[in-house]
């Protein structure tokens, strides 16, 4: 049997879009209400305590209407002034693409690059900083997903603050699936989403902003307003007696509500532990099956997605493909300097499931084994159960 290309994959586990959880998907479903009905507005302000409670900040996230990329694009337009120098740090295809954003409206762009399956050493930047006083924004990518790697951003948002320079953090996948917090990174700006971990389909951004970023976006003249770029525009539209800039995606907002009252009534420990748990079966039978991950070191491999990095000589776009069509398993390629290289398994929201971990490394090593690679499926899968076993 072979899934063709116009029929849905049995099983999504890519690193995102991921497969949106039932009761969002009900939520969205719900009677669509005029915006300014007393209602909805009700709503809207329940729904941002909500994200404040989850997100564990001091006021509510900055609900902008557009997937996280706006709010990132959004976060180097508002917080960048045009005589600012910003130091980037890339690790990775997304940690490096932000510094085209900055590079838009700043005086100067700095870059701290590390080889895409490492991650940035703090000191390196507070050495940085010491030596280039002058920064004002630094920016960084939590979890770069073509890598499947992880920054340590409280370490580097503690040195970022000890220099007076502002932080925007990159938290789209990474935040809901692990213990990561605006306030625990000191961030300036902290941009994430419902639309990975949280297991909402794409199409909102959640924005934490310190005093001190508001400050600096409200004083700079260069800032969007009136924008769909704009965070100023959006600052105290969470309030009920506040008016909206422009028409809210209300069925987007629905389907938020209901995914932070599933990750609240699950418990934030409870949805961290699944989602590492996933990861660590997957990286378990990914290696028993003779194939290494593409992390270098296991403490920097991300809990919410396992990059697999292809053995020499093999692309990984056919083995993607051969998963699919053989096993109707979706997986994602690499993206820029890692595409072909690795091949990625999400574990986001409803897919951080451990039992996914046999759906992954099965497909994975069926795939491979069908292009010609040796691989022991069998060990890996015995791999995945053991761990799974020694966790009751």
């Amino acid at each position: 049997m072979r899934y063709p290309e116009t029929r849905p994959p049995a099983f999504t586990l890519t690193a995102g879009p991921v497969d949106a959880y039932p009761e969002v998907l009900r939520a969205m479903g719900t009677t669509v209400l005029y915006d300014y009905d007393p209602a909805f507005q009700a709503y809207y302000e329940a729904v941002a305590r909500k994200a404040q409670k989850a997100m564990e900040t001091d006021s509510p996230p900055v609900i902008l209407q557009g997937e996280p990329v706006l709010g990132l694009e959004a976060a180097a337009a508002s917080l960048i002034a045009k005589d600012d120098v910003v130091l980037n740090l890339a690790s990775g295809v997304y940690g490096k693409g932000f510094g085209y954003w900055a590079a838009r409206y700043a005086a100067r762009v700095d870059e701290i690059e590390v080889a895409y399956d490492d991650c940035i050493d703090p000191e390196a930047v507070r050495a940085h900083l010491k030596a280039h006083p002058e920064t004002k924004v630094v920016a960084v990518c939590h979890h770069d997903t073509p890598s499947g790697t992880l920054n340590d951003i409280n370490a580097i948002g503690a040195v970022v603050a000890q220099a007076g320079a502002l932080l925007i953090v990159d938290a789209v996948s990474s935040w809901g699936g692990m213990q990561t917090s605006p306030d625990a990174c000191l961030a300036g700006i902290y941009v994430t989403g419902p639309n990975k971990c949280l297991g909402c389909p794409p199409g909102l951004t959640l924005a934490a902003v310190s005093d001190a970023a508001w400050a600096k976006m409200e004083a700079n003249k260069d800032a969007p307003f009136a924008s769909m770029l704009s965070f100023t525009d959006w600052k105290n539209a969470w309030k009920a007696t506040e008016p909206f800039p422009f028409t809210p995606s209300v069925a987007e907002i629905n389907g938020l509500g209901a995914a932070l009252d599933r990750f609240l009534d699950e418990g934030p420990e409870s949805v961290w532990a699944r989602h590492a748990l996933t990861a660590a079966a997957t990286r378990d039978g990914v290696r028993a099956m003779g194939i290494d991950i593409w992390p270098a070191r296991e403490e920097i491999a991300s809990p919410t997605c396992t990059a697999v990095k292809m053995p020499d000589g093999i692309d990984a776009g056919p083995i993607i493909a051969e998963a699919r069509a053989r096993y109707g398993v979706s997986l994602s390629a690499g993206r820029g300097e890692t595409l072909g290289k690795l091949i990625r398994i999400g574990h986001m929201g409803p897919t951080a499931q451990p039992m996914f971990a046999h759906v992954a490394v099965a497909a994975l090593g069926g795939a491979l084994a069908a292009n010609g690679t040796k691989v022991e499926i069998g060990a890996g899968l015995a791999a995945v159960q053991a761990r799974l076993d020694a966790e009751h």
